[in-house]
């Protein structure tokens, strides 16, 4: 029966498969691009290397102190504050002894008191002024840098006298200098920090493991 008058058309076989390849085609460019755009990143990641060096150190001092991490982030960010404190209080690789560390981000019913009572600004803020002991350090999360939460979290840190560390991105944003320690991922893409971040993630985690017990 021929097509009525306004049906829509199917792809004649020929048509369909040449534009399958050229969709499998865009996708392997768009995979290319990403794969160098992030080897790029992991290659320059040297030049910030003494930074990455003492984060390490203070994460450790931290920890065989006894003293905990207080971490934040939002978005993927908050997804990786939420996987350091997993490995830390869980475990990385080997079995060894829970080590403290609490994600802020964690707590919907919190955060939601929080947002809603006072402002979003202070969701971490206001947890940092509640949780935090002399000794304890805020860790950071931010691709932007610019989080108006996470500017307040740092300004917490300072207030309390507390050490702070920033996994940052894009050039640090605001959030750039307010840190006691800042590892600014080299490079303009947030997604690529993000993905440095997590690699630093678990640097330090080898790093934790090789030493706690």
């Amino acid at each position: 029966m021929p097509a009525q008058p306004g049906s829509p058309r199917i792809f004649p076989g020929k048509n369909f498969f040449a534009l399958s390849a050229f969709f499998c085609l865009i996708q392997v460019m768009n995979f290319d691009a990403c794969l160098q755009e992030t080897v790029r990143t992991f290659e320059a990641l040297p030049t910030i290397r003494p930074q990455i060096d003492r984060a390490g150190a203070m994460i450790l001092r931290t920890l065989q102190a006894g003293h905990k991490l207080l971490l934040c982030g939002n978005g993927g960010s908050a997804a990786e504050a939420q996987h350091f404190a997993t490995e830390l209080v869980g475990r990385y690789f080997k079995t060894r002894r829970p080590l403290p560390a609490i994600a802020l981000t964690a707590d919907g019913t919190l955060l939601s008191c929080i947002g809603n009572d006072f402002k979003y600004d202070d969701v971490f803020a206001r947890q940092i002024d509640g949780l935090a002991q002399p000794g304890d350090v805020v860790v950071v999360f931010t691709s932007s840098g610019d989080s108006p939460n996470i500017l307040r979290a740092l300004e917490a840190a300072k207030r309390l006298k507390l050490e702070s560390l920033a996994f940052l991105g894009r050039g640090g944003g605001k959030a750039k200098g307010l840190a006691t320690c800042e590892l600014i991922i080299p490079g303009a893409s947030g997604r690529t920090a993000q993905e440095a971040h997590l690699l630093l993630i678990h640097c330090f985690c080898e790093l934790i493991d090789a030493d706690v017990k």
